[in-house]
């Protein structure tokens, strides 16, 4: 049969469409003159990445010498003091930084303030806004699903993200926001064991924080077998930010890859299932090395689901996130969830609309396998858990307000998500101002 025959039935493709195979390689770490003369092997070993991570304002300032002008230093000085967040930046996420033009670089919106660039918080934001806290039966053990609990072991991050919905634990205090401790005592983990073990209808573990890239490697073999030591527990997921910013962990941390290894060929022996959550925003983050880390990590039978956060400038439009979606699944990172942006201190101006995130996922879906298809979801403040964008109750497009119930999690409540005040026209603006019209707004949506 002619291949002219298919070309008639199915015309070629363009090649642009396959971009998503194209993958940053090479030393482009050496256009950041801290890292000039650093040969692979060393920017490749994880220790030297830890190491090197930026973690002070001034050591950020420094290493950004002769890259951006002064006033752009000073902008991000003066936006950390303002953030919940401190600076926690490693060499390789450095080196994806576009610096010729980092007002408008995805990754720059992510993880380095600028304080010219600040909205006001929502009037409806709360530091713990997704109630956390609220539904943990013992510190840092969240237990909001019927079947699910969410474990925070430990409060760093390999790096840490402008937009972090536990602002109010991860990292050390900044000027602006007092932390709460979820440091990674073994009285807190026991008392959570203890309480997942005393609970039946518990079989889904999600261990986060901060971060399991953080965990040493026994502490992760320790916690990991000892939930797979209770019966009832089917499913265990390790929640992690570090393949989209260290990949070079998994390359070269052979202790670590072997104890989640170690974990997973235990599960799986046993019937029960382990999988690692990891937690790309741009298809910019996706490199080479990225792609090397997942292949090992595939290698080892490891199943690996990707969340992301919807955020403006970085992913709010289909061709940004159509590629993320095609890379992720390129590189055997299955895209799972894309969280609409929590309501977080100091992030208003990297929030969109639910409109946006509704328009999105009908763009999306369809141009990959289902399985490869992200859902679109509002972790509805307040604790009523992961909500399909499309599944509100109401929405108000003029006043930003849509309501959401959670029958299987908080059967009778309602819950309310607010697009950003500044996307709304300028008489819905002028209504959030007053707290008559905002009263009014409410009552309107609750019905």
């Amino acid at each position: 049969m002619s291949l002219a025959l298919f070309e008639a039935k199915k015309p070629p493709v363009d090649p642009s469409t396959l971009k998503h195979r194209d993958l940053l390689s090479g030393d482009f770490w050496r256009q950041i003159p801290r890292y000039a003369d650093v040969d692979e092997a060393t920017f490749l070993d994880h220790r030297w990445q830890a190491k090197n991570t930026i973690t002070n304002t001034k050591k950020l300032l420094e290493a950004l010498q002769g890259l951006v002008n002064e006033a752009f230093l000073e902008d991000v000085s003066a936006g950390f003091k303002k953030a919940p967040m401190q600076v926690r930046i490693s060499p390789y996420l450095m080196s994806l930084i576009d610096w010729s033009a980092p007002e408008t670089d995805p990754l720059r919106i992510q993880f380095l303030p600028m304080a010219s660039r600040f909205l006001p918080d929502h009037p409806k934001l709360g530091l713990d806004s997704l109630g956390e806290q609220a539904d943990a039966p013992t510190p840092g053990l969240t237990h909001r699903y019927i079947d699910k609990a969410l474990f925070l072991v430990i409060d760093t991050c390999p790096v840490y993200c402008r937009f972090c919905t536990r602002s109010y634990a991860v990292g050390s205090d900044t000027e602006s926001v007092d932390k709460v401790s979820l440091k990674p005592t073994p009285d807190r983990w026991e008392r959570a064991l203890a309480y997942i073990a005393s609970r039946p209808e518990l079989e889904d573990i999600v261990i986060s924080g901060g971060d399991v890239y953080q965990m040493r490697a026994d502490w992760l073999s320790q916690l990991g077998h000892r939930l797979l030591d209770i019966d009832h527990i089917r499913r265990i997921r390790f929640a992690t930010k570090g393949l989209a910013v260290m990949p070079q962990k998994i390359l070269t941390d052979d202790e670590w890859f072997k104890a989640i290894v170690g974990v997973n060929d235990r599960a799986r022996a046993e019937g029960k299932d382990v999988a690692l959550h990891t937690h790309f925003n741009t298809a910019r983050e996706i490199t080479e090395h990225s792609q090397r880390a997942l292949n090992r990590l595939h290698g080892a039978g490891l199943v690996v689901r990707n969340q992301s956060v919807l955020l403006r400038g970085v992913n709010d439009t289909f061709e940004k996130m159509g590629l993320l979606v095609k890379r992720l699944s390129y590189i055997n990172a299955h895209p799972y969830y894309v969280y609409i942006h929590d309501l977080v201190q100091g992030g208003e101006e990297m929030r969109t609309t639910l409109q946006t995130a509704i328009d999105l996922e009908k763009q999306v879906r369809g141009i990959t396998a289902g399985f490869n298809t992200p859902t679109f979801v509002v972790d509805a403040p307040g604790g009523g858990g992961k909500r399909d964008a499309h599944s509100f109750e109401a929405y108000d497009r003029a006043s930003g307000i849509s309501r959401f119930t959670a029958p299987s999690v908080k059967a009778g409540q309602s819950f309310f998500y607010f697009d950003p005040i500044d996307l709304l026209s300028e008489d819905a603006q002028a209504r959030w101002r007053d707290p008559t019209e905002v009263k009014r707004m409410m009552a309107s949506i609750e019905g």
